[in-house]
């Protein structure tokens, strides 16, 4: 495991576009695991400027990501299809084919996690998957429980997930309680991976995550596991290990 520590957000965003740019490059119809929420905006917004740069070609890029709130329609704003597209498949030049998400729309939870894990067959496995961290260490939707869930599954969301995703709604109410994701074996499946995390908020369950005992009631400590993860995070996050 490699930990990069970054001065600030832009810093993280700035260093981890450097390593998908690098993925891109090195194979340019790479298959990159994307992530959503706040955390991988600013990183985003950079791959968006190399490309506009002439830097970077998504042309031969196949993308498939983490999760999908259940019951949202792709035009829904709060979707994650809609965030994909507006903060990054819309201003560069990939083939919207190529982009998977799980469908949030599908009633049959169990037929769509089937479908989603064949898709990610179909495409090869994930080369490099980016991944955030939620304030309770869940990765994806994958949420603290007794075992760790191994392929695409719907997931009951938590209260702490519930309370953090609230701000993006209008109330609390209009939280989805539940979304397809990939599983943690999906995953860890990846050939790279990428976490990247950001603010004080998250400095203990950081350091609960790298330091602590693998354990799915800490779902990001499976990453411990990994042989190829690369940790990129702000000195706020990282302030547990200062002491």
């Amino acid at each position: 495991m490699r930990l990069y520590r970054a001065k600030d957000y832009n810093d993280m965003s700035r260093k981890a576009a450097n390593i998908i740019s690098a993925q891109i490059i090195l194979k340019p119809d790479c298959v990159l695991g994307l992530a959503t929420g706040s955390t991988p905006i600013g990183t985003y917004q950079q791959l968006i400027a190399r490309y506009q740069e002439g830097d970077l070609d998504f042309s031969q890029v196949r993308t498939a990501n983490l999760d999908e709130y259940r019951g949202l329609t792709r035009d829904n704003d709060q979707s994650y299809y809609y965030f994909m597209y507006h903060n990054l498949f819309k201003e560069v030049n990939i083939d919207m084919a190529n982009t998977n998400i799980p469908d949030g729309t599908n009633p049959d939870s169990a037929a769509e996690a089937a479908r989603y894990d064949q898709v990610i067959r179909d495409l090869g496995g994930v080369d490099l998957q980016l991944l955030g961290m939620g304030h309770n260490g869940h990765i994806g939707f994958n949420e603290p429980s007794d075992a760790f869930d191994k392929g695409t599954h719907c997931v009951d969301l938590q209260p702490s997930t519930i309370e953090a995703n609230k701000r993006f709604f209008a109330s609390i109410d209009d939280v989805p309680k539940q979304a397809y994701t990939m599983g943690i074996q999906t995953i860890m499946s990846a050939r790279k991976i990428l976490l990247l995390v950001s603010g004080a908020e998250k400095a203990e369950i950081l350091h609960k995550a790298l330091c602590g005992p693998i354990t799915p009631h800490v779902p990001a400590s499976v990453l411990q596991l990994h042989n190829d993860v690369t940790v990129v995070a702000d000195e706020a996050a990282l302030s547990k290990f200062d002491q």
